[in-house]
């Protein structure tokens, strides 16, 4: 009975329902963070409500490439001090921020217990949001296969390094052949040219191929751009502090195609399956 209740509430309240975005690369250094916020921002410009999660739980950023002040972090979550709601930081033009913490080996380390408890958190969080955007850390760790295989989009930012092909390969392989994922967005950043962008895709592209089953879109190619260093210096995101810079334009390109992605009529992850019991609950709120 409840099923049919939430399977109708789905229907009914499709616009209602919640896009979760996961960002990832495999290597550091590919710009994923800043991909992440500029994206954020770029909705929220866009007038979506958005929530950054900074699933790099032991060497959080998020915050800091933004200047904020942070008083508690997913931590204090985890242990029970406080709720999901009351860690949140706000940004540029209103995106919630959830941070995590830095240089805390143990956040890197969640049990299952710890991990179901940090995606509890979010079935409890009473801000309402249109998008959640997870910044995931590098690597292929559990934590960032996780978040990955619960979102419905994931987009895999590569920059034109052997390295970086490498492990982004790496992670198309293990999510497509350990955990069923078929389609991955590829971001190209800090290229030289559209061209460069598209070579890099092919590069990409010509091994999964003819190893793996699975389906690239290229959804953006973001060029080099000194004025992202620039940004970052200021602690400010380059949609924000250049606005007319090329990378700030390529990433509002990206945000204008991530709104349009359709959201799925049925969970595919445990992320997903939480946040569907608070969009069950917000849109039974909005009926009353």
């Amino acid at each position: 009975m409840i099923e049919d209740q939430a399977s109708s509430l789905r229907r009914m309240n499709q616009s209602r329902l919640i896009k979760v975005i996961a960002v990832t690369g495999g290597k550091g250094g590919v710009g994923k963070t800043n991909v992440t916020l500029n994206t954020a921002i770029s909705m929220a410009q866009q007038g979506k409500r958005v929530m950054v999660l900074d699933a790099d739980l032991g060497l959080a950023n998020v915050d800091v490439l933004l200047g904020l002040r942070v008083e508690k972090n997913l931590s204090h979550v985890l242990s029970g001090e406080c709720t999901l709601d009351d860690v949140l930081v706000e940004g540029p033009y209103g995106i919630q921020i959830a941070p995590a913490t830095s240089g805390s080996q143990s956040m890197t380390e969640l049990t299952p217990t710890e991990h179901a408890g940090l995606i509890r958190a979010f079935s409890e969080l009473q801000s309402q949001i249109d998008v959640l955007i997870v910044d995931t850390a590098a690597g292929i760790s559990d934590m960032v296969l996780s978040f990955s295989k619960a979102a419905q989009d994931i987009l895999v930012v590569v920059c034109d390094e052997p390295t970086s092909l490498t492990d982004a390969y790496a992670l198309i392989k293990i999510l497509n052949k350990e955990h069923g994922i078929f389609r991955f967005k590829i971001v190209a950043n800090m290229v030289r040219s559209l061209r460069e962008g598209d070579e890099l895709f092919s590069k990409l592209t010509k091994v999964t191929n003819r190893f793996l089953d699975v389906a690239l879109e290229l959804v953006a190619v973001v060029p080099f751009d000194e004025n992202v260093r620039k940004s970052v210096r200021k602690q400010k995101a380059v949609v924000e502090a250049f606005p007319a810079a090329p990378a700030a334009k390529a990433i509002r390109g990206l945000a204008q195609k991530a709104i349009s992605w359709p959201i799925p009529n049925q969970p595919g992850g445990h992320l997903e399956f939480f946040l569907e019991q608070l969009v069950t609950k917000k849109a039974m709120d909005d009926n009353r």
